[in-house]
């Protein structure tokens, strides 16, 4: 992307601009019964502007290139603009010399054959189906392969470009025993291909599919127990918005007036970065440099996420929490890689009588503001030193509550994408059964 020739046609035009090109190439493979189904290459490159003019702040996007993207973006800013009432916050952020260098670009994944692919594909979904004759099916044999480039000009002097690679595998697996139906999907995901291990995921999700057959309903009760995983990360995604310097400055967060106090469970150190997990990146999305923000430290608050906007009306500094949604949508404050840290200690155990709870169902609903929840939940439970099935029951409570109850943190750390969270061991867990 040429910085003199945006300059030369939008600095007469706009008091502040930024241009912003993405370019995305995406594949999806996907398999079931020993043969591939489909195989989709999907392209798709855009400019989008967003300008500053008489305090009024517009965004648009198009396809176009060259002289037609211009003319169609800057069309659209200036008929939109008059209908725009003017704020002294909107900016854009200065440029930077330092960005981290993260190692997220797979050339040889991208270069290798699709037929290895596929073959590997292939081999995972088989992997699944040679666990037990009772796994009759598979459903959402995937693999998908993304390629993203992104470049960042604003009139401040701020350029930056960085690329990336995604490599995504998941399943589902269908577990059948006379009338017990039961399902288990799983994935995975590595910024390098060879990174992934098709037949290993495929091997868990069998045995988790199977380990789910004959599950029963709990009794009404409270109960100590471990959230796996993937299932502190849906908990994670009803948190993350509480430290939204945007929710905080509309008074939508219970956090608000709490800064250095002991807001949750002293095990807890929880992070918001972008420079691990999935959504990696080395700036975010108005190109300042990623960095990692510690928000809880040992279950004290320490901060909250910022992107320019919020910064400069709260008087604060951006922390590189702006997040863009694809070309057609203007950034936003959001969380980035937002996880719960490493624990110390040894690895957390459910013991007698424990659960293990590793999804929830429902999560959207969830409110985020005063964290109440009232979700599904299958997982497992110790009954005579053998792990049971269980299904059918609803976990309720407070989410600030429930953090605020957790007695170790595992070492386990995994990401689903923007959440990752070891295994947490959480006493009193509320559970309505039979």
């Amino acid at each position: 992307m040429e910085t003199r020739f945006w300059t030369q046609r939008l600095e007469t035009i706009f008091e502040d601009w930024e241009v912003c090109l993405v370019k995305e190439r995406a594949k999806k493979y996907e398999a079931a019964d020993g043969e591939i189904l489909t195989m989709e290459l999907k392209e798709e490159e855009g400019i989008s502007l967003r300008a500053i003019k008489d305090g009024k702040r517009c965004f648009s996007y198009t396809f176009e290139k060259g002289e037609k993207a211009v003319s169609a973006l800057v069309g659209n800013i200036t008929a939109l603009m008059p209908f725009l009432d003017a704020d002294p916050c909107y900016a854009f952020p200065p440029g930077s010399e330092h960005y981290p260098d993260l190692d997220l670009y797979d050339e040889t994944g991208l270069r290798t054959a699709d037929g290895v692919k596929i073959d590997a594909l292939l081999q995972m979904e088989s992997t699944i189906r040679a666990v037990d004759g009772r796994i009759t099916h598979t459903r959402n044999c995937e693999l998908h392969e993304s390629e993203l480039h992104v470049g960042i000009i604003n009139s401040r002097g701020l350029t930056a470009h960085a690329k990336k690679t995604v490599y995504t595998l998941g399943a589902m697996a269908v577990a059948q025993d006379g009338s017990d139906e039961v399902s288990w999907y799983d994935w995975s995901w590595a910024s390098r291909y060879f990174d992934l291990d098709g037949r290993k995921l495929g091997a868990q999700i069998g045995r988790k599919a199977l380990s789910c057959l004959s599950g029963e309903v709990l009794p009404t009760g409270v109960y100590n127990g471990l959230l796996t995983p993937a299932c502190a990360c849906q908990i994670l995604e009803i948190l993350s918005p509480s430290f939204l310097s945007e929710n905080l400055y509309k008074n939508k967060t219970c956090l608000r007036d709490k800064l250095g106090m002991r807001c949750f469970s002293a095990p807890l150190t929880v992070i918001d970065s972008g420079l691990r997990g999935m959504e990696a990146f080395p700036f975010d999305g108005e190109g300042v440099p990623s960095q990692e923000n510690v928000l809880v430290k040992e279950g004290v608050l320490q901060a909250f996420l910022y992107d320019t906007y919020y910064a400069k009306r709260m008087e604060k500094a951006s922390t590189g929490n702006s997040v863009r949604h694809g070309i057609k949508e203007p950034p936003r404050c959001g969380s980035r890689g937002f996880f719960i840290d490493r624990g110390r200690g040894n690895d957390p155990e459910a013991g007698s009588g424990g659960l293990i709870i590793e999804e929830l169902m429902g999560v959207h609903m969830a409110n985020t503001i005063t964290g109440d929840f009232s979700l599904g939940a299958i997982g497992h439970y110790y009954s005579g030193g053998t792990l049971v099935p269980f299904k059918g029951v609803i976990l309720s409570g407070n989410l600030f509550d429930l953090l605020g109850r957790v007695l170790a943190v595992g070492k386990d750390l995994r990401f689903y994408g923007p959440y990752g969270s070891p295994t947490l061991l959480v006493e009193g867990l509320k559970i309505s059964g039979r």
